[in-house]
């Protein structure tokens, strides 16, 4: 299982992304974080935006795919696409990731 993190420009980027992605049986769940803040330099410049943070679920063997799809969907000609391993979880929790995308 890893985590995959991705942040969108608004609400409804990553409310529509998150349902297309479950659609597509990409990932297994999604939460949306509303209103982070984001700084970091783009182009040369500093940037210092309001963004929402999806936090989604899948298993590795999906990440290729994932990566694929959110470029096709984003609206940022370079979107974070960030995957961390999850070394430790609820075995049954872990489980229901993997037969929800089978």
């Amino acid at each position: 299982m890893i985590l995959v993190f991705c942040t969108t420009k608004d609400s409804e980027e990553a409310y529509n992304l998150a349902n297309f992605l479950l659609d597509e049986k990409l990932i297994a769940c999604a939460n949306i974080v509303p209103n982070i803040r984001s700084l970091y330099f783009w182009k040369g410049s500093k940037e210092d935006t309001n963004e929402y943070l999806l936090i989604m679920k899948t298993v590795e063997s999906k990440f290729p795919n994932l990566v694929k799809k959110i470029k096709e969907k984003h609206s940022y000609e370079l979107p974070e696409i960030i995957a961390i391993p999850v070394s430790n979880a609820d075995p049954e929790y872990v489980k229901w990731i993997e037969e929800s995308l089978s």
